[in-house]
């Protein structure tokens, strides 16, 4: 379980976290009526006297094994299925587990959403293997996800009761998607929140990941915060890891979760009050040490960052008149490579490298690299410039890892092929 406070032991690698279901022989009881399987995105069975609800169904790849896993605390027929959002590793089992007469239910845009993912995975699938492959070890693509429309959409709020055990749904946007939904069990004091809290607790929410997706507005993410926080649960239960259990404790890492995101949007809105960029105030961004919380898949750096955009827009004024228009800086570099010429910039490169300077020499070897490939000289430097990021990256951020150790193995790659 990740620390209670920023003070403490660390928490687990978020790919501890994902990868956390590979041995699993047993499902997990939470409760003596709530069971939990490790997945990608975990999933979680609730059995009443009268059949059983499930939140979430897992990733596709793993639905023969997670199906297993809940059988024998199966009670009676599947009354509902909940998807606390449009992510395949939320719904991808879902034909493996319905059965006649399960209802499955999701949250407001499911529907659109999952139609926009759907439509852009020729776009988002290769950039998330660039991120996640390694990390999940797949020996292949996965399954195709399956075709999903749920037989009802949450508004707002909808309750039901099964069994004498009583359900709310409720619309809490932005931990991930825009139908995000926490299922509240009132009576038993217990919240599952999907993502809303992102995949480790009390951590700086990603509000735009490097995949690329819609980014998460932050006044609903705070607004969705405090709809958990109001619930005063005694259990939160959420899509990664072991639940938060503790009244108290889990009403004072929502308030710190709340004050550090308040903190950063107003750090970011007064900094560009006072003319500062969004680069400034990215290498300026440091919170107080009350509210300091985890970066283990969001950073507070990059939530200036989306902050800034969801503000202002894309138009930063600093990027000057290029920007309008269609032809990005690069078009130039192979100007600049012919007057100042490949072997000196990438020597150069080198020499940011050495004061300590690691991105001013990846700007300079991606200059020549752009223009030559293979240029030994500047795959050299950007490897090294990206192992020394390495070594000095956020302690547990899988994000920030993931992608400095994907750009080394490209470049270990090209040299390789070098000969």
């Amino acid at each position: 379980m990740p620390a209670d406070t920023a003070g403490s032991a660390p928490a687990p690698a978020l790919a501890g976290l994902v990868r956390s279901g590979d041995a699993q022989a047993a499902a997990i009881a939470v409760t003596d009526f709530v069971y939990q399987v490790n997945d990608i995105s975990n999933l979680y069975l609730v059995t009443t006297d009268d059949g059983d609800v499930l939140v979430n169904t897992g990733f596709m790849d793993n639905a023969e094994r997670n199906v297993a896993l809940l059988a024998p605390h199966r009670t009676g027929p599947l009354r509902t299925i909940v998807l606390t959002q449009s992510h395949a590793d939320h719904f991808g089992g879902l034909d493996a587990f319905r059965e006649s007469g399960t209802e499955v239910i999701g949250g407001p845009g499911f529907d659109e959403a999952w139609a926009d993912m759907k439509r852009l995975q020729p776009f988002f699938g290769p950039r998330s293997a660039k991120l996640w492959a390694s990390t999940l070890r797949r020996g292949g693509t996965p399954k195709p996800p399956p075709e999903v429309k749920p037989d009802r959409l949450v508004d707002r709020v909808h309750a039901f009761t099964i069994g004498g055990r009583a359900f709310e749904l409720i619309h809490a946007p932005e931990g991930e998607t825009v139908d995000n939904l926490i299922v509240w069990l009132p009576h038993d004091r217990i919240a599952f929140t999907g993502n809303l809290v992102g995949p480790v607790w009390l951590s700086m929410p990603f509000f735009c990941t490097l995949r690329g997706d819609k980014p998460r507005a932050v006044w609903n993410t705070l607004k969705s915060l405090r709809k958990l926080r109001d619930l005063a649960p005694e259990i939160v239960i959420t899509g990664h890891g072991e639940p938060i259990r503790g009244a108290d404790r889990i009403a004072a890492d929502i308030d710190r979760m709340i004050g550090a995101i308040e903190w950063v949007r107003d750090f970011t809105l007064d900094g560009m009050n006072a003319g500062k960029t969004v680069h400034q105030l990215m290498a300026e961004v440091a919170l107080p040490a009350h509210l300091t919380i985890g970066e283990f898949h969001g950073k507070v750096s990059w939530a200036v960052k989306t902050i800034w955009d969801e503000y202002a827009g894309w138009f930063h004024y600093e990027d000057g008149t290029t920007a309008l228009y269609h032809v990005p800086r690069s078009a130039v570099h192979g100007d600049l490579v012919a007057l100042a010429g490949a072997d000196a910039l990438a020597a150069r490169a080198r020499d940011h490298l050495a004061a300590g300077r690691p991105l001013e020499g990846i700007h300079l070897s991606d200059i020549v690299l752009g223009v030559e490939p293979a240029h030994r000289g500047a795959l050299e430097a950007k490897r090294d410039a990206h192992q020394a990021l390495l070594a000095a990256a956020t302690a547990g951020n899988l994000s920030e890892t993931m992608w400095l150790r994907s750009e080394i193995a490209d470049a270990e790659r090209r040299l390789e092929a070098l000969g």
